[in-house]
């Protein structure tokens, strides 16, 4: 029988069965309220439908895999069962929606140091804008991508009412397909590569990313990046980089990421540009 608080299936795997014994240990209030399961359609929407039918703040939703999960811009997230971790987190922190892209960002800087934990390694794991987290591969000092994050928000009038942060991360994964292996990663390819032993603990994992996410993300909403800004800016991926959007029509040097959360952009006529999320997407360019 699960502990009060826990929805639990038994066909977890071992490392994820312990999470709620991970977060105990923590003395963690997100994730006081689990919701762990086999598969489910996506948790993001689980936890949507979870805050309107009154889930408390903090309430967590995770699963094996997803018939539906989906990343940024609708992208569809694949996972193949029992390799990765794959769950949503209730945020009941009202704010104003100016707050929800420095939301996002803080979100990614705690995702960040639970993997630089995990790979023991925390200077070449950074944080992509908007909504990205890579690793740079000792081996070939390639970025790769080795998770993601994707915020959705609930509004009561003109203000946010809550906030879902679903996040990705490849952990388990040891063989990627051939079209991928250049762009992403995994948790235990990124041990490997510098040579740690043993498979990684996806429950410690989760639990570190909701202690960073505890740590942060209130104070991010109600007063911005303000404390986490010079964090953000040792660990953003895209600083100093040449980058163009997708459509070809800005391009310039990515200049940080301010305290609003808007990408800088330095075009190459001199001109800044300040990017707001979704507005965009930006890349680096090939090389």
């Amino acid at each position: 029988m699960s502990p009060p608080g826990i929805q639990a299936s038994s066909l977890v795997g071992p490392d994820l069965a312990r999470l709620a014994e991970a977060i105990a240990e923590r003395g963690l209030r997100l994730g006081g309220r689990l919701h762990l399961q086999d598969e489910t359609e996506s948790t993001n929407d689980d936890a949507k439908r979870g805050a309107k039918d009154g889930e408390p703040h903090g309430a967590l939703w995770v699963a094996e895999s997803q018939r539906k999960g989906r990343g940024r811009q609708g992208r569809t997230w694949l996972s193949p069962r029992g390799e990765n971790l794959l769950f949503s987190v209730l945020l009941r922190i009202p704010c104003s929606p100016v707050r929800v892209p420095p939301v996002s960002l803080a979100c990614g800087l705690a995702v960040r140091d639970a993997v630089a934990r995990a790979v023991g390694d925390d200077a070449d794991v950074l944080v992509k804008w908007p909504n990205d987290v890579l690793v740079k591969r000792r081996s070939d000092g390639r970025m790769r991508k080795i998770a993601g994050i994707l915020v959705e928000s609930g509004l009561v009038g003109s203000r946010v009412d809550y906030v879902v942060v679903g996040i990705g991360i490849n952990v388990h994964t040891k063989a990627l397909p051939e079209e991928v292996a250049e762009l992403a990663t995994s948790v235990a390819i990124e041990r490997g590569d510098r040579g740690l032993e043993g498979p990684p603990d996806r429950a410690s994992i989760l639990a570190d990313v909701l202690a960073g996410l505890e740590h942060d993300v209130e104070h991010v909403a109600h007063r911005g990046l303000g404390l986490v800004h010079g964090r953000l800016s040792r660990s953003d991926a895209l600083l100093g980089r040449e980058v163009e959007s997708d459509a070809g029509e800005l391009r310039g040097t990515a200049n940080g990421i301010d305290p609003e959360g808007r990408l800088v952009v330095r075009k190459d006529d001199g001109t800044i540009v300040r990017v707001i999320s979704g507005e965009v997407r930006l890349k680096p360019l090939a090389r």
